[in-house]
C-alpha cells in the first residue's frame, strides 16, 4: 500500500430517505472503512483513532455518515471538514437528495419513521424541516446526487463508479453481472456471454443460490469448460486492459452476461475480480445488476 498517499474521507449527507444508507453500503463493500450516524464534533477525532498510527495497516479509505441524527449544528461541518484536510486528508463531501413526492412515496414502501418524527411533525413538516437543517451541508457539498429517478441498483452503480473508486490517475476496473432477458449493460466496455457454460440452476440443489455462494463455485469449478473459459478471460483482460490505462478514462467495465444473472455470469465476475486483484490492480469493485 502506498502510505505517502493521503487517505480518502468520503462523508455521505443528505436527507432521510434519499438514499445515503445504500450509499455507504456501497463504500463498505469495497473495503472503505465505515461510520453511520457519526456526529460532526466527533469527525476529527474519529479520523485520527483509525489512522493512527499512520503505517501499512492503517485504512486509505474511509467513509462516514453524517445528517440530523446527530443532534449536532450542522453548520459547523465546514470547519470541522477543514480541520480533518489539516490533518492531512482527502475530505469529500456527497449530499443526498429527492423531491418530497419521491421521499413521501419511499417512507410509505417501507413504513419507516422520520428522524424528525420526535418532534410531533408530520412527515411532510418533517421533511421540510430537514431540509431547512441540511441546507449548510448541501451548500458544502462537493457532490449533490439527486436520487429522485433512480432505484437502488443505479443509485449502487453510481456511487461506484463515480465516487467510490479511484480518479487519481488509476484505472479501476469493474465487473459487471446481468441477463441477457434484460439487456446487455449500455456502459460496458467488454461483454462476455456465461449461456454457453453449464447451468447449475438445472441443479434442484443449486438453483435458489447465486455464483457468490460456495456450492455453485464448487459446481463451476468442477467443470472443464468453465476452467478453459475462465482461463481464456484472464489471459485476454490481462493483456489488453493494462493498454486501456494510458487513455483519459477513470474506469472500464467487462460485463458478464447469464440467462438470469444469478449463477454463471456472478460466478465469472467475481471469480475475474479476485483475479484482476491478485494481479495488482487496486481498484476493483463488481456489481450483480440483478442481483445487488
Amino acid at each position: 500500500m502506498n502510505t505517502s498517499a493521503s487517505p480518502v474521507l468520503v462523508i455521505v449527507s443528505g436527507l432521510s430517505g434519499s438514499g445515503k444508507s445504500v450509499a455507504l453500503k456501497t463504500f463498505e463493500d469495497l473495503d472503505y472503512y465505515c461510520s453511520d450516524n457519526l456526529p460532526v464534533n466527533l469527525l476529527v477525532e474519529f479520523v485520527r483513532s483509525v489512522l493512527e498510527p499512520r503505517d501499512e495497516n492503517s485504512p486509505q479509505r474511509l467513509a462516514v455518515g453524517i445528517d440530523v441524527r446527530g443532534r449536532n449544528d450542522l453548520g459547523t461541518l465546514a470547519g470541522w471538514r477543514k480541520a480533518a484536510a489539516d490533518y492531512g486528508i482527502d475530505a469529500r463531501l456527497l449530499f443526498f437528495e429527492a423531491d418530497d413526492d419521491t421521499l413521501l412515496a419511499r417512507y410509505a414502501d417501507t413504513r419507516r419513521r422520520h428522524p424528525l418524527s420526535h418532534l410531533g411533525l408530520s412527515l411532510p413538516e418533517a421533511i421540510a424541516r430537514e431540509r431547512e437543517l441540511t441546507a449548510p451541508l448541501r451548500r458544502e457539498a462537493d457532490a449533490i446526487i439527486d436520487t429522485t429517478k433512480l432505484n437502488v441498483h443505479q443509485l449502487r452503480r453510481r456511487v461506484i463508479t463515480e465516487f467510490a473508486m479511484s480518479h487519481q490517475g488509476k484505472l479501476s476496473l469493474l465487473f459487471e453481472s446481468f441477463a441477457y432477458k434484460r439487456g446487455v449493460p449500455a456502459e460496458a466496455d467488454f461483454v462476455f456471454d456465461a449461456r454457453v457454460l453449464p447451468n447449475p440452476h438445472w441443479d434442484p440443489d443449486l438453483r435458489s443460490l447465486t455464483g457468490r455462494d460456495r456450492e455453485v463455485r464448487e459446481y463451476l469449478d468442477a467443470q472443464p469448460e468453465v476452467q478453459r473459459y475462465a482461463a481464456q478471460l484472464e489471459d485476454l483482460l490481462d493483456t489488453w486492459l493494462p493498454k486501456l490505462g494510458s487513455e483519459t478514462r477513470s474506469y472500464v467495465t467487462v460485463a458478464f452476461g447469464c440467462t438470469g444473472g444469478k449463477h454463471r455470469s456472478v460466478y465469472l465476475a467475481e471469480r475475474l475480480a479476485r483475479h484482476a486483484r491478485g494481479q495488482g490492480w487496486q481498484d476493483v469493485a463488481t456489481f450483480h445488476r440483478e442481483q445487488d
